[in-house]
């Protein structure tokens, strides 16, 4: 019976997660990056400056919102993932050293659409009646699609966020963690559960500022272990840099002509599991970082917008091209082994039996801040469909979820949870489309209007003199 299950998920997530979603989530980068004027582009530098003038900032999250850096953090914890060590190495195995060029390709134009989705989440935020700020994709396609069809279907989104990300990234997430943890260090994961448990409770039952403090502690120190041990194992095999980033150029284009035609793939391949792996890691246009991104306190919604981008060049331009380049340096593509297992012998190779370690602390890191942001990506739902009311009861199912991720095999709930996301990203593309005039016309407001800040000085100053009166 499980197996049947299994199958009939498996093909249903293989056609969405296969050429239907590539073309549908990189057109829709490429339509918002030309009717946008490639912000990514244009406003990058900016983007930069922001983010890091907003980590000096000690604003204190509340039930209004968060700051700018506070959003962008749990944006970046929820994206930032196993999948940052793991994909790398399957797009590489399956696609080739040249599917990282695609994966880049797909990472810039989705720079565009997590921009969109982050100034429609601005532009449609309400304030509840306990005076809690919310806001996500639920809300922007309630205003898409007038009606009971608008309600319907932001329902619907709400309900598969709830399940496909809320609580699957517990148990998914937990999973990881028990079994890195059990191998590393020999852990019963029951006992694992239950640590998870305790952990996750401590941090949501203390509401938004708890978990803005959190993220915004865990978010640097998690990105910078990994930077830094991948920099040493880079730095260790510095004379194969340059022949890396060969293999990846021209097997973009040339996929027989890197490593001998060891990949036995062509053009086609590279194209669509670098592409893949890179919608699947960045998260744009997927519907779950909007949910941060609408608490954020700013003075206009393309504020954040332009905050928004740097969540993907973090996530895939730093993060998951030093795992590539500790792929390709290392030479751990040739043993025949796959996902973690290639970072693993990389680290080993450098650091010993510590590098089993340093990954486990890694993965740590990386699922249960995951954990975390996606339990506020849920609660958010949950307070639009059932109020306060309903939290305490999500919380409890998200212990449940937690230990039985610790302690259960969960094959079958991959091809479930990719099912759940996969109609939630339709959702939420169908939004994105239903208001991309909305966007667009906020976007030329904001260049074109002198009324509205937009030089960094100005950005700066107007959002915190907003952080101000909150």
């Amino acid at each position: 019976m499980v197996d049947a299950l299994n199958d009939f998920f498996g093909q249903i997530s293989g056609f969405l997660w296969g050429n239907f979603y590539m073309i549908v989530l990189v057109g829709t980068g490429l339509y918002f990056s030309i009717r946008l004027g490639f912000p990514q582009i244009r406003r990058l530098g900016d983007s930069f400056r922001l983010v890091f003038s907003g980590m000096r900032q000690k604003n204190k999250a509340g039930k209004e919102g968060m700051s700018t850096w506070q959003s962008l953090a749990t944006a970046i914890a929820g994206q930032v993932g196993t999948g940052n060590i793991a994909g790398p190495a399957t797009a590489i195995m399956a696609g080739g050293p040249g599917a990282i060029f695609w994966m880049w390709v797909s990472a810039f134009l989705g720079m565009s659409t997590i921009f969109s989705e982050a100034v429609a989440a601005q532009k449609y935020k309400v304030t509840l009646e306990d005076g809690r700020v919310n806001g996500g994709p639920a809300y922007y396609i309630k205003a898409a699609f007038k009606g009971k069809l608008g309600s319907g279907l932001a329902n619907a989104f709400s309900i598969f966020l709830i399940i496909g990300f809320g609580l699957a990234a517990a148990l998914l997430q937990g999973n990881t963690i028990s079994e890195s943890f059990a191998a590393s260090f020999n852990i019963p994961p029951i006992a694992i559960g239950i640590v998870m448990s305790i952990l996750t409770l401590l941090v949501v039952v203390g509401g938004v500022q708890r978990i803005a403090s959190f993220v915004t502690a865990c978010v640097p120190v998690m990105s910078l272990i990994y930077i830094v041990a991948g920099l040493i194992v880079i730095v260790v095999n510095i004379d194969q840099l340059i022949p890396a980033i060969k293999m990846i150029f021209v097997g973009a284009f040339n996929p027989q002509a890197v490593a001998g035609g060891m990949f036995g793939i062509g053009v086609k391949e590279a194209m669509r599991y670098g592409i893949a792996r890179g919608l699947l890691s960045n998260e744009a246009g997927t519907g779950s970082t909007p949910h941060a991104h609408a608490v954020a306190k700013v003075k206009h919604p393309c504020d954040q917008g332009i905050v928004a981008m740097m969540s993907v060049f973090i996530d895939t331009f730093i993060i998951l091209n030093i795992t590539v380049l500790i792929i390709l340096t290392s030479g751990s593509y040739t043993s025949g082994q796959d996902g973690i297992v290639l970072t693993q012998i990389a680290f080993n190779e450098v650091f010993g039996n510590v590098g089993g370690i340093i990954i486990s602390i890694c993965i740590f890191f990386f699922c249960f801040s995951t954990i975390i942001a996606g339990y506020f990506y849920g609660e958010s739902n949950v307070l639009k469909l059932f109020g306060k009311k309903g939290v305490p009861v999500y919380r409890v199912f998200i212990v449940i979820f937690l230990m039985l991720g610790a302690a259960a095999s969960v094959t079958l709930v991959y091809s479930i949870c990719d099912v759940f996301n996969g109609f939630m990203v339709f959702l939420n593309i169908l939004g994105l489309w239903g208001i991309s005039n909305v966007i667009v016309k906020l976007w030329k407001e904001y260049e074109h209007d002198p009324d509205i800040p937009t030089t960094l000085k100005d950005i700066k100053a107007a959002n915190k003199e907003t952080a101000g009166k909150d």
